[in-house]
């Protein structure tokens, strides 16, 4: 027999996520109580689907669109001239510090600081009229994700398990790949109101989940102990307890109880061939890691990106991948074209992949970051927030490959053609996973809350 100090010490941490999960199924029982005592089960869309998943490459502090997506021949012909007064005061104006060249059938604008995802050209859907509220990280970052920075809200990724379940009983459905430690934080992968079993599950630069696994006691051990703590709970219910809680509490445990054993195969990169890490770009094959020496050591991104391809695989909703160091006020030569090549050969590395394994046509990958960077220079070296045009691309799950949406002015500083705001951008999202932005609510507060708020238009131009 346990003693209940050990029963409580199992709850904190033996089975991993048990005291998580507990919460989150309580919760989910009461919210909806005539739901599927599995709050994660599978559910029907709004209306048939072109995506089933989402990869989202999240690019923290802002990623230069004028030096990657966005070409600008006056910018380049105006390069050293003087910016405007009333957009950028005394600053002069910077072009690109890499050529641009149209690439594949598509003849789509590719920065050379892409030469792999400049090759797979003809499956980018850019979007360069992009534009959010604010010029601040904070906002612009919780905009991103939760479309609305003012209060807490649900994230996007909580919304798509909320919205359509997921696809393995035995995995979390929202994975989110080292994230953002500022920027607002847990909030971006959090469930605000909606019940704490959407929320996502951190994975850190190691490649690990924090408790997973209980050192202290065997399987078996952990088998029986958890076999005694169910038996206490089917007695309360017995005992006229609340049943849909009680029975969405049971749910939990064993779903990690289960995490333990198939979770870190799912994350152990060792299965996966040479070829395939080599495609990545992790260097001799070492699969077994996470980001290793931090996120620009030589595979780190590469790692991430192969364990988003396996998670997804296994069934996975929804998987966000965090890179960050894009906030480059300074030092852009050098530093831009660091990151772009952490990037570059593990995003085409995903996309062939996917492609290569049938399931890109169904998986919806973005790239982009919570803003774009001025075409006026910064201290001659660095350029400023820009939060009035910028540019992200997906690819895959019904989007146009090879295509251009949207456009900015002659210099890249608003967009002026297509414009695309992240309300609109959400509810395009949404839309692909079969998902009307409108329908998808939850009542919270008196009133029925969504991601898109009040606004949000689908880019049906975008639309394969």
């Amino acid at each position: 027999m346990f003693s209940r100090r050990e029963l409580l010490q199992t709850t904190a941490s033996g089975f991993g996520y048990l005291a998580f999960s507990a919460l989150a199924a309580e919760q989910a029982a009461r919210a909806q109580p005539e739901a599927n005592a599995n709050p994660l089960a599978p559910k029907r869309p709004h209306f048939p689907a072109k995506a089933k998943r989402v990869i989202f490459l999240c690019m923290d502090g802002g990623p230069s669109h004028v030096d990657t997506f966005d070409y600008k021949s006056k910018l380049i012909a105006d390069n050293g001239k003087p910016a405007n007064r009333g957009r950028f005061g005394d600053a002069t104006l910077l072009g690109p510090i890499s050529p641009f060249r149209q690439r594949g059938q598509s003849g789509l604008w590719v920065s050379d600081l892409f030469p792999e995802l400049a090759a797979k050209a003809d499956d980018l859907c850019v979007l360069n009229g992009m534009y959010t509220d604010l010029p601040a990280h904070p906002q612009a970052f919780l905009q991103m994700h939760c479309g609305i920075f003012q209060f807490p809200r649900p994230s996007l990724g909580a919304w798509v398990l909320y919205g359509l379940g997921t696809e393995n009983a035995n995995l979390p459905g929202f994975v989110s790949i080292s994230p953002s430690a500022g920027n607002g934080g847990p909030a971006n992968y959090g469930s605000s109101f909606l019940p704490a079993a959407y929320q996502g599950t951190k994975v850190d630069r190691s490649g690990q989940i924090a408790n997973l696994s209980n050192s202290r006691r065997s399987v078996p051990a952990q088998r029986a102990q958890l076999d005694f703590l169910q038996s206490l709970n089917r007695g309360e219910a017995e005992r006229g307890g609340d049943a849909a809680a009680i029975d969405g509490l049971i749910g939990s445990y064993e779903l990690a109880f289960r995490m333990q054993a198939e979770m870190p195969r799912v994350m152990d990169l060792s299965r996966e061939t040479r070829e395939t890490q080599a495609l990545y770009g992790i260097p001799g094959g070492g699969g077994g890691g996470g980001f290793g020496g931090g996120p620009f050591a030589a595979g780190g991104f590469g790692r991430a990106c192969l364990q988003a391809r396996r998670l997804v695989e296994a069934g996975v909703r929804f998987v966000e991948v965090n890179l960050g160091g894009w906030d480059h006020h300074q030092n852009l030569s050098e530093a831009l074209p660091r990151n772009c090549t952490a990037v570059d050969k593990p995003a085409a590395a995903l996309l062939i992949d996917l492609k290569r394994r049938g399931l890109l046509d169904d998986t919806l990958v973005i790239w982009g970051g919570e803003f774009g960077r001025t075409p006026a220079a910064q201290g001659g070296n660095g350029r400023d927030h820009n939060n009035k045009g910028y540019s992200l691309w997906m690819a895959g799950g019904g989007v146009k490959g090879g295509f251009r949406h949207g456009a900015t002015d002659d210099y890249g500083f608003e967009a002026v053609q297509g414009r695309v705001h992240v309300h609109d951008w959400h509810a395009t999202i949404l839309h692909l996973l079969g998902l009307d932005h409108e329908r998808l609510t939850f009542r919270h507060a008196g009133r029925d809350m969504r991601l898109t708020d009040v606004k949000g238009i689908v880019v049906r131009e975008v639309l394969a």
